[in-house]
């Protein structure tokens, strides 16, 4: 077989899985881009870490999906998911919070969480804010692989949308990250994206 053809079936497949991935994320709710290309893979049999797309090939492929598939639905629910964002980053301005993720970049699905980052002196100055403010949350134990992992994640539901906070240590605000944005950002988008009737 030639290396032409080879990396044509090769490029074919991972668009294969990139559109499987995109629908996995649109309709079942994965949010890790890691987990729907691995799960694509195994579906469709490839076996080559070469055949698998970047995050970016699936966020497009999930991007067109939803342009095809859920454009009313998707319009309506990223505004309204937009809407609580704001809301949330009003109450957590104390703790200089910022929307990352899906309902940030625009792809969040149908099961998607608002995605909120926060900087504190500690974790459990959110929690008694939380305490104060009637707001039930549930505790997650952060996971340890990367980097600067948070020291908390607080869970909660903000006008019956999922929340999932991320409480940072407030010296690991300067830190770099690609896709966030303070209340005046959110507020921006939101009012570039008021669904067409």
């Amino acid at each position: 077989m030639s290396s032409r053809h080879s990396g044509s079936r090769t490029g074919h497949l991972r668009q294969e899985i990139s559109a499987l991935a995109a629908r996995m994320m649109a309709e079942d709710g994965v949010q890790d881009f890691g987990f729907a290309k691995r799960k694509a893979a195994r579906q469709l049999g490839a076996t080559d870490a070469d055949t698998l797309p970047t995050n970016a090939e699936i966020e497009a492929a999930l991007r067109e999906y939803q342009s095809i598939y859920q454009d009313d639905e998707h319009a309506e629910r990223l505004y309204a998911m937009r809407c609580a964002a704001v809301e949330v980053l009003q109450l957590l301005a104390p703790f200089r919070a910022y929307l990352t993720g899906a309902v940030l970049d625009g792809t969040a699905g149908r099961y998607a969480e608002i995605d909120i980052e926060a900087f504190a002196d500690s974790a459990k100055d959110v929690e008694i804010f939380f305490l104060n403010q009637d707001i039930r949350y549930e505790h997650r134990e952060p996971r340890r692989l990367t980097h600067e992992p948070p020291e908390a994640i607080l869970v909660f539901d903000w006008n019956e949308v999922p929340v999932r906070l991320s409480v940072y240590d407030a010296r690991a605000e300067r830190r770099s990250h690609t896709d966030r944005a303070r209340l005046d950002a959110v507020q921006r988008l939101l009012a570039e994206s008021i669904p067409q009737p």
